[in-house]
């Protein structure tokens, strides 16, 4: 069971759930927890797929570096065969559990498998342009959450997309920095400019300055349904600064202290956003 959390990546896996939910219960009229259910498990099943089959690709990559040697497929605990069949497996019974909510919440879900197994990860070797593709299944979670709710896809379910995309570049790219070594020895170099210089730190903020923004318009009344009350704003503002803040400390001291500061920045940040949302949706 060990090796199988590894190969599905379990933790991302959760982390993805927690979108969705999200996503969900902003959209939904009311809770249903059956539905609620069957969308933790299709997402959780569609992510595990998505990883499985990222890390069959990635076998002789993964087997160069460091954080990776020791997963189940290069370290040998673990045969293709059997890694395939779990892929196979999790990637049918994820859409299968999507398609009992609706139809656009499978094919979203199917879109976000295909993109991430498909292109996203043999471009991963090839381009940095693979954050860009890879940032697209990335921010479709929060989203499927509010397709899976309402069965629509209009400007609320654009500003979740839109939201969690941006959020993507100044957390993976924090990432790319400190492991800058690690994924050299594999041939990846996911910097916008391949290595580690100024020009990756300003367009972190850049993209930073965006995701603040984007998370503000639901407070300007331009998200559709999706509305905040102004504490809810302010502390979604506040939680914005402190990314931009170790955006800002990262562009200045371009050392990968300041990159782990602003990776750990990023994680608390999306779901702490999340749940304040999902509070002021339901106490307001």
């Amino acid at each position: 069971m060990h090796d199988l959390g590894l190969l599905l990546k379990f933790r991302l896996a959760f982390s993805v759930v927690l979108s969705s939910v999200a996503g969900y219960l902003l959209g939904t009229p009311q809770v249903q927890v059956l539905e609620l259910l069957i969308l933790a498990l299709g997402g959780f099943a569609v992510v595990g797929s998505s990883n499985a089959f990222n890390q069959l690709w990635e076998i002789q990559q993964d087997s160069l570096m460091l954080r990776t040697q020791n997963r189940p497929l290069p370290s040998g605990r673990m045969t293709r065969r059997t890694a395939l069949l779990w892929a196979l497996a999790f990637g049918i019974l994820g859409i299968a559990a999507l398609t009992l909510l609706n139809l656009k919440t499978a094919g979203f879900g199917a879109l976000s498998l295909l993109l991430y197994v498909l292109i996203y990860t043999p471009l991963k070797a090839k381009s940095p342009w693979a954050v860009l593709v890879g940032a697209i299944p990335g921010a479709i979670p929060f989203m499927l959450g509010w397709v899976a709710a309402t069965g629509t896809f209009g400007p609320e379910s654009g500003l979740l997309f839109a939201y969690q995309f941006v959020w993507q570049f100044p957390h993976f790219w924090a990432i790319a920095w400190m492991a800058y070594d690690d994924y050299a020895r594999a041939g990846y170099y996911l910097l916008p400019n391949r290595k580690k210089d100024a020009q990756a730190t300003r367009l972190i903020i850049f993209y930073t300055v965006w995701m603040i923004l984007i998370s503000l318009l639901p407070a300007w009344g331009l998200a559709g349904q999706i509305q905040l009350s102004s504490w809810a704003a302010a502390v979604t503002l506040l939680l914005g600064f402190d990314v931009l803040y170790h955006a800002l400390r990262h562009w200045s001291r371009r050392e990968d202290a300041s990159a782990r500061a602003l990776m750990f920045s990023t994680i608390r940040y999306l779901p702490l956003v999340q749940t304040i949302w999902v509070i002021d949706r339901f106490t307001s």
